[in-house]
Parts: C-alpha cells; sequence; structure tokens
C-alpha cells in the first residue's frame, strides 16, 4: 500500500534539505507568517519558489527562513518582491 504525498506548497517550510541549496536567496524572513505570505504572492505570480531554515524554529515559529527561487528565476523574483514591499 502507497503513501498519498501531497506536491510541496511555496509556503510549506524545508529544514536542513539540501534540494534547495543551488537555489538563490531573494529574501530573509524573521518569522514564519511573514515568509508564508510572501512566499504565497511569488507563487500567485507562477513564479517557483521554497522557504527553508537550516534549524528548526522556535515555538512561536521565529528563526532564519530563506525564500528562495530557481536560479534562473532570481530576477523576476526580486522584481516581484520590490513591488510587495511594504517599506
Amino acid at each position: 500500500m502507497g503513501l498519498f504525498r501531497r506536491r510541496p506548497r511555496a509556503t510549506d517550510l524545508h529544514v536542513g534539505d539540501p534540494r534547495f541549496d543551488a537555489w538563490e536567496v531573494v529574501a530573509d524572513y524573521e518569522d514564519l507568517e511573514t515568509a508564508r505570505a510572501f512566499a504565497g504572492q511569488l507563487a500567485a505570480l507562477g513564479i517557483d519558489c521554497a522557504l527553508t531554515a537550516d534549524w528548526e524554529l522556535d515555538r512561536f515559529g521565529r528563526g532564519d527562513i530563506a525564500l528562495r527561487v530557481p536560479p534562473e528565476a532570481y530576477g523576476d523574483a526580486t522584481v516581484a518582491l520590490d513591488g510587495l514591499d511594504l517599506d
């Protein structure tokens, strides 16, 4: 009997996952809620992305979270994030 595995979403957090080591970091976040919001916006624009962390987050969902994209999507992702930046 096979296990059902859903396709990872852009807003999933991948901890210590080497599959994304070659992907470019376009932004760093300190909390998972904010990181998921920006990853969701990139995904809605059709830009592949992943949230990664080297270590597990604390119990409040805080830590060092990187928003990564494949190298070929870096330019589009940075332009999109610049348009979403509220600062």
